[in-house]
C-alpha cells in the first residue's frame, strides 16, 4: 500500500471520528479552570494566538467544535502540521514542537473540562 493511501485513510477516519460528534455551542463549561491549572499556561497561549479565531473557546466558530473530539494527541499533532479541508497547516517556524506538545496538553484538558 502506498503512503498516498495510508494518508487518505488516515484523513478519512480522522474526519469520521471528528464528524460523530456534535458542536457544543454555548453551554458553560465547569469543573477545574483551565486558566489556573499548572503547566497549561503556554498551551493556552499558543491556542489564543493559532486557533482562538477559527475555534473560539475550543467551541465550533469558522472552524469545527475542538472540545467535543475524542482524537488522539497524535492524530491532533498530524492534523495541526499537515491541515485539513480549511484547516492551514502550522509549520515548525510558525508552532515548534513544545509549542505543539503544550498545544495538545491543553487541547485534552480543554475536552476534559466539559
Amino acid at each position: 500500500m502506498n503512503a498516498g493511501l495510508k494518508l487518505a485513510g488516515l484523513c478519512a477516519i480522522t474526519l469520521f471520528v471528528g464528524a460523530c460528534a456534535s458542536a457544543r455551542r454555548s453551554e458553560p463549561i465547569t469543573g477545574k479552570s483551565l486558566e489556573n491549572s499548572a503547566g497549561l499556561s503556554e498551551g493556552r497561549r499558543v491556542f489564543i494566538q493559532q486557533c482562538h479565531t477559527c475555534h473560539p473557546g475550543g467551541e465550533a466558530g469558522l472552524g469545527p467544535a475542538l472540545n467535543n473530539k475524542p482524537l488522539p494527541r497524535s492524530l491532533i499533532k498530524f492534523q495541526v502540521r499537515h491541515g485539513l479541508g480549511a484547516m492551514p497547516a502550522f509549520k515548525e517556524d510558525q508552532i515548534s514542537s513544545a509549542e505543539l506538545d503544550a498545544l495538545t496538553a491543553y487541547l485534552v484538558a480543554l475536552r476534559r473540562s466539559d
